[in-house]
């Protein structure tokens, strides 16, 4: 297990220019003080938030308490209005029930800190394996973001947007073939109110061009999100690179993201425009539905050529694949997309 790695990974912290070093979360009361558990060791600790490693007193359940300190990151005026809306969403997300979402099983506040309790999950985050090197075979690759996806459906289905879908906030453990979408809700913190540095609470890299713009989400934003992520997963790289974050946000808004096949010629044509369509600009001509995305990712898989070493990556000299064009109801959506509308990605 590579738990306090891990923890440390899922603070959900704003993001900080290197120029201004981090300091630690300013908790008001003893961890010892949260009601209803014993907590143990601290697991991680972030910018925002702490995390211990905690027994639930009640079933003698094992779980991890990640507590925030609010205060620090938003204005005096606006910690009512974002503690309410922490409240709510923790509660909504504490009504999912999917074997591959984290379970949120309780929330609260004491001495004018938030808190939250989860399930206690082994394994490491996605981030592990987006370096080269260290990439998963493509095939395990696509099988991950199908789960992903149907995850991400259900929660859709229940009303839940998760906002910050990267591979930190997903945790897996090879050995038992677990994976854990984490920390649904706390993206939304930053919406409505500015923190003290007026950041944003989330991983640019990821986001879509609507949520970059300030305009209303809903899941089509999450499953551009995935599509980054499976972009990295299937690469080592990001479709959209800068050390300029203005840049970087107006790449994202406006440039298409370029064929996945640049960086492995060996994946075939259809996974190609599966990732064209989930990484659409305009969320109407993105996949509505993760459902929708899992079930072109599956026919991806049925047809085969998947190639690639243990580690991901394309063998050496490999040629662009000539797979057969796709049939069939799977890629209708995808097919129908006028390609030479340079709104569109290529």
């Amino acid at each position: 297990m590579n738990a306090p790695g891990f923890w440390k990974r899922i603070l959900g912290r704003a993001e900080q220019p290197e120029s201004e070093p981090s300091t630690q979360p300013e908790l008001h009361q003893p961890a010892s003080l949260v009601p209803g558990y014993v907590l143990g060791e601290e697991i991680g600790r972030g910018a925002m938030a702490v995390v211990h490693k905690a027994t639930q007193s009640r079933t003698g359940r094992q779980v991890a308490i990640k507590r925030l300190a609010l205060q620090r990151e938003f204005a005096p005026e606006d910690l009512i209005d974002v503690r309410e809306r922490f409240m709510r969403e923790a509660r909504a997300a504490g009504h999912l029930q999917h074997p591959d979402i984290l379970q949120i099983l309780d929330a609260g506040e004491v001495g004018g800190d938030t808190w939250i309790a989860m399930e206690y999950v082994l394994g490491r985050d996605l981030s592990h394996y987006t370096r080269p090197g260290q990439l998963l075979p493509a095939r395990e690759v696509l099988q991950l973001v199908i789960r992903l996806a149907r995850a991400l459906a259900y929660a859709h289905s229940q009303g839940v947007v998760h906002r910050d879908i990267k591979p930190a906030n997903v945790m897996l453990d090879r050995v038992s073939n677990s994976i854990k979408v984490m920390d649904f809700g706390i993206a939304r913190l930053a919406d409505g109110s500015r923190t003290r540095t007026g950041l944003v609470l989330g991983t640019p890299s990821f986001m879509s061009p609507e949520q970059l713009a300030g305009l209303k989400v809903d899941g089509r934003s999450d499953l551009y999100s995935l599509g980054v992520m499976l972009y990295q997963l299937l690469t080592g790289q990001l479709p959209h690179q800068s050390d300029s974050m203005a840049q970087l946000m107006y790449q994202i808004a406006n440039q298409p993201a370029p064929d996945v096949r640049h960086l492995r010629p060996d994946l075939p044509e259809s996974l190609a425009m599966v990732l064209a369509l989930a990484l659409e600009k305009r969320p109407e001509l993105r996949y509505a539905s993760g459902e929708q995305f899992a079930a072109d990712l599956e026919a991806v898989l049925a047809q085969g050529g998947l190639t690639g070493g243990l580690d991901g990556t394309a063998p050496a000299g490999a040629a662009a694949s000539e797979a057969a064009p796709a049939d069939g109801k799977a890629f209708a959506q995808t097919l129908r997309l006028d390609l030479n509308d340079p709104g569109q990605n290529p």
